[in-house]
């Protein structure tokens, strides 16, 4: 049988959306003016199954494919209402079994700006309402072409998303959109065959979405939350029967998990997060099991005592 190698690039399309963090694009939390929080996270996700289009199945060619994440994330509070989020990933990949070498190396920048427009108080619930845009790029070379052993897809990305937040007394939920366009990638070669041959080394990626609803409990700076996360390619194609994967394929996944964050007593400012997600159901996708753990802290650059 044919060497088969199967990614999981969705995981890289937009690498702190997918792990633990504080106050993220995902969420209804803002950073509270002048405030920066700011820390590391480690991610590791591994995965034996994965779907060949529809078809769940394994391959002992490469055994289980692993990769690592060392993540430093930040957020801003530029006003109460706009916040800067950043994140800057370090990337591992390997797999157990075969020939094939992993990779590793500084992946893509990711730049978002967040902002609340709707924010009031009922009697019995808060509903705020929250818009971002973002971009994120590639920092380095690497290849997007050795899938599922690349670090990424080395695309660059336009993000918008939008957000709505309830919360009744400790208990809360969150809903979000977002739509991803992604540049064109280019190849170390100067053909390449999806349903065709294309005489060019430029490859036209298709764009994505994500659909996220998470609830739970949460009060002052902790909290706790059950997550459901759909992300889906607007077109792209299947890996073909016993056939390497491509940078354009559809690549579809739905996940839950929870997320945890905890503030450690007589510290100010610093929280443990942490949290584990499961994929469900994909096309062409990894059936991976994925963790995170980090911390982060608060620093009060305004004048006020922190």
């Amino acid at each position: 049988m044919p060497l088969i190698k199967k990614s999981i690039p969705l995981i890289f399309c937009l690498s702190f959306s997918f792990f633990v963090s504080a106050q993220t694009d995902l969420d209804g939390i803002m950073m509270t003016k002048k405030n920066l929080c700011i820390g590391p996270s480690y991610g590791h996700s591994s995965w034996k199954k994965y779907w060949e289009g529809e078809l769940l199945r394994t391959n002992e060619n490469i055994g289980t494919i692993s990769t690592s994440m060392v993540n430093i994330m930040g957020n801003y509070g530029i006003t109460d209402n706009l916040n800067i989020i950043f994140g800057l990933p370090w990337v591992k990949t390997s797999a157990s079994a075969g020939t094939l070498h992993g990779m590793q190396g500084i992946q893509d920048l990711s730049l978002l700006a967040k902002y609340r427009f709707y924010n009031k108080e009922f009697k019995k619930f808060r509903l705020s309402a929250m818009g971002q845009v973002g971009v994120s790029t590639p920092l380095t070379n690497y290849s997007p072409d050795f899938l599922p052993l690349s670090i990424g897809m080395h695309s660059k990305n336009l993000m918008g998303r939008l957000i709505a937040d309830v919360q009744h007394k400790t208990w809360f939920a969150t809903g979000s959109f977002q739509y991803m366009v992604r540049s064109n990638v280019q190849l170390d070669r100067s053909s390449y065959y999806t349903t065709r041959l294309y005489l060019t080394d430029l490859v036209q990626m298709p764009d994505m979405w994500n659909l996220n609803f998470r609830a739970g409990y949460r009060k002052g700076e902790m909290y706790l939350e059950a997550v459901a996360d759909k992300w889906n390619t607007v077109g792209g194609f299947d890996i073909r029967r016993n056939d390497m994967p491509f940078v354009s394929n559809n690549m579809d996944a739905f996940r839950v998990g929870v997320n945890a964050k905890i503030p450690i007593p007589k510290v100010n400012g610093l929280t443990v997060v942490a949290n584990a997600m499961q994929t469900l159901s994909g096309r062409n996708m990894g059936k991976s099991l994925m963790y995170t753990a980090g911390f982060f802290y608060i620093l009060d650059f305004s004048k006020k005592k922190a």
